[in-house]
């Protein structure tokens, strides 16, 4: 269990290991969450979710191309043979 302590300006400070497991970093917002658990009522923290803005950031390089999985096999195939490795 993680102790966070307050300061009079209801401030918080993580543990470190708290805000590695948590994906935290400084700047990082945090979505607290009350929930009721049987009769006990807890909060939740969540951390920031994956980023996803790189996505559709390859599509001007897939544009033309086919997308069917024994097209990919034979590309890949192609490459190794002809020794584009990376």
């Amino acid at each position: 269990m993680h102790v966070v302590a307050i300061t009079a300006k209801r401030q918080a400070t993580l543990p470190a290991a708290l805000c590695k497991e948590l994906g935290l970093a400084p700047g990082a917002k945090v979505a607290v969450e009350r929930r009721l658990v049987g009769k006990q009522t807890v909060w939740v923290l969540k951390g920031p979710g994956p980023d996803w803005s790189w996505v559709g950031s390859l599509r001007r390089y897939a544009k033309g191309k086919s997308h069917r999985l024994s097209d990919i096999r034979r590309s890949i195939a192609k490459g190794w043979a002809s020794g584009h490795r990376a």
